[in-house]
């Protein structure tokens, strides 16, 4: 209750009378391969909530499938943006995450008021004011609702990108460092969808050199 509370006053210092709330959340900072995917979902003030709406990683894939399509019917407004490898490895995986997400913001700051981006750091230059709100994954719809459509994102895209290279398993691990895809990158070495900054690939690559 004190949490509320609290987060609800600084909503009232950081955008007064805020009712259209773009929650931003992102999938895939840790994998090492694959894009860092940002949503932001702004639902109406007022409108029905949508069931069962949760952290995406507490969901089973079928079930985020499933609100997936329930949240673009039902959202005022929603915006997917998938930074790819490349600016990953060129600014960092924290640079990228903050790049997605101010686009993401930029995409529904026609109805936003107030962005409130789960995590604790917030991007330079966002068209509305905003908060970062540390677990609001678990605590906030609109957040919630962000962290399912880019999960859903992402993994349709690693799950594509397994067509073309299916000896990492990508439909599986999603680009995760799990024993599987550590011991496909050490027999195949990194394709072009690995981040090169990455310790793990780094790795590879010098191993392959050496």
């Amino acid at each position: 209750m004190g949490k509320a509370m609290n987060q609800f006053t600084l909503d009232l210092a950081v955008a007064p009378g805020a009712r259209y709330v773009a929650g931003v959340d992102e999938a895939g900072r840790g994998p090492l391969a694959g894009p860092v995917v940002v949503a932001a979902v702004v639902f109406a003030p007022g409108r029905t909530p949508i069931n069962g709406l949760a952290d995406s990683k507490q969901l089973c894939a079928e079930r985020r499938e499933a609100l997936y399509d329930r949240i673009v019917q039902r959202a005022l407004a929603w915006h997917v943006v998938s930074v790819e490898v490349e600016d990953i490895d060129r600014i960092n995986i924290f640079q990228a995450t903050m790049l997605g997400m101010r686009r993401a913001v930029e995409a529904v700051a026609h109805v936003a008021e107030l962005a409130r981006v789960d995590g604790n750091a917030l991007p330079r230059g966002l068209p509305c004011p905003a908060e970062a709100w540390v677990g609001g994954d678990a605590r906030d719809r609109a957040i919630m609702a962000a962290s399912i459509l880019a999960k859903v994102t992402r993994d349709r895209t690693m799950i594509k990108m397994h067509s073309t290279w299916p000896q990492y398993g990508f439909d599986r691990h999603k680009g995760y460092s799990t024993p599987e895809h550590l011991a496909a990158l050490a027999q195949h070495g990194p394709c072009p969808h690995h981040r090169r900054s990455f310790a793990p690939v780094r790795e590879r690559l010098v191993a392959t050199v050496a």
